[in-house]
């Protein structure tokens, strides 16, 4: 059984309107949300990019029992300190449903701070040191630490209970298989299936533990040449691959390598059909690939007409469920069976740099 979960886009839709739609995402039957960090939107016709950590709290309050997530880039834009806090809080308000994808980033959203934009093998040692400095502090450590991110003698003086997941982000087989070693889950986006397979199969074959999240981009309407539309319109910005997608600065920048981008260029990387049945189709294949959850992200910036069509035509045709508890009990260090989660996953690692070039 799978997790079917509704995206939330803050990249293209005000935020009240987002709290809206993941309010009746969970009224017409998804079992789970997700949402977006920027600061910046991947195109000016997009233009939104809502704050993610004030409306998840507003959304974790606004709907009953979905479990929520968010992809977040510490290391620039945030310190991971107050990443660690900001989770922490969330964790400890609404226990069980919250979780927290940690990646890398974009230079769209992190160059605001001014700073140099690192090359990726550096970035990918700074998000480790970020790691393992959020987990001690949501253990319960002090920490100080100097290095790629530098902190100096933060605890967290509220904490949850039960310490939510740290999922690791990877769109190629290298990332996943690093992310084995720190992660307590998966996310990936959609792509072609044996793409997908290897890797989900990087991840496991590298010891990779915890459930396997997927994001589906995807385009919906009654009418198949406005679903193309819809998606060339909103989509068509997303179809590089890095490094363009990480080293791109602004949205403008986007928009002008995008200029030339054809329908069915975009229609490679956004699943797209009147047909509800295909994209139920499409749903189940990704299932069948192993995933546990797989968030669905409607890339229209009208969100309404595909979550009442999704929710009676497509769910009803799959084998939903609802998720596990998205967080696990704080190990004690004097629990023999917990010990070698505290001791591998639970200390800072100063000056790890054990990381893939891309």
């Amino acid at each position: 059984m799978t997790v079917y979960g509704f995206h939330a886009s803050h990249e293209q839709v005000p935020p009240a309107d987002l709290l809206a739609a993941a309010v009746r995402a969970e009224s017409a039957g998804f079992t789970a949300a997700m949402c977006s960090d920027h600061f910046s939107p991947w195109s000016v016709r997009q233009g939104e990019s809502g704050f993610a950590w004030s409306w998840l709290g507003a959304a974790l309050q606004a709907t009953d029992q979905i479990p929520f997530g968010v992809v977040n880039a510490p290391g620039q834009r945030y310190h991971p300190a107050i990443i660690a806090q900001a989770i922490g809080s969330l964790a400890a308000m609404y226990p069980g449903r919250f979780w927290a994808a940690l990646g890398s980033g974009e230079a769209s959203n992190e160059h605001i701070t001014g700073a140099r934009w690192p090359r990726k093998d550096v970035r990918n040692a700074r998000l480790r040191e970020c790691v393992d400095i959020i987990r001690a502090l949501l253990h319960g450590e002090e920490v100080s630490h100097d290095g790629l991110v530098v902190v100096d003698r933060a605890r967290l003086w509220t904490r949850p209970e039960t310490v939510p997941p740290l999922v690791g982000a990877a769109c190629s087989e290298a990332t996943a298989r690093w992310c084995a070693e720190w992660a307590d889950g998966l996310i990936t986006v959609n792509a072609p299936a044996e793409k997908l397979r290897r890797i989900v199969e990087a991840y496991r074959s590298a010891g990779g533990v915890g459930p396997l999240h997927l994001q589906v981009h995807l385009s919906w309407d009654r009418d198949p040449d406005t679903a193309l539309a819809l998606a060339h319109d909103q989509w068509r910005t997303n179809v590089h691959g890095p490094p363009v997608s990480w080293d791109l600065d602004s949205a403008e920048l986007f928009d002008s390598v995008s200029e030339h981008v054809t329908p069915e260029q975009v229609a490679e990387s956004v699943n797209i059909s009147a047909d509800l049945g295909r994209h139920a189709a499409w749903l189940q294949e990704y299932a069948d690939l192993g995933f546990d959850a797989v968030m669905l992200h409607h890339v229209g910036r009208e969100q309404s007409a595909f979550i009442d069509a999704f929710g009676a035509e497509v769910l009803p045709q799959l084998d939903v469920t609802r998720p596990t508890p998205t967080s696990r009990r704080v190990p004690d260090e004097t629990d023999p069976d917990l010990r070698p989660v505290v001791e591998e996953r639970g200390r800072v690692l100063p000056g790890r740099r054990d990381v893939p070039g891309q």
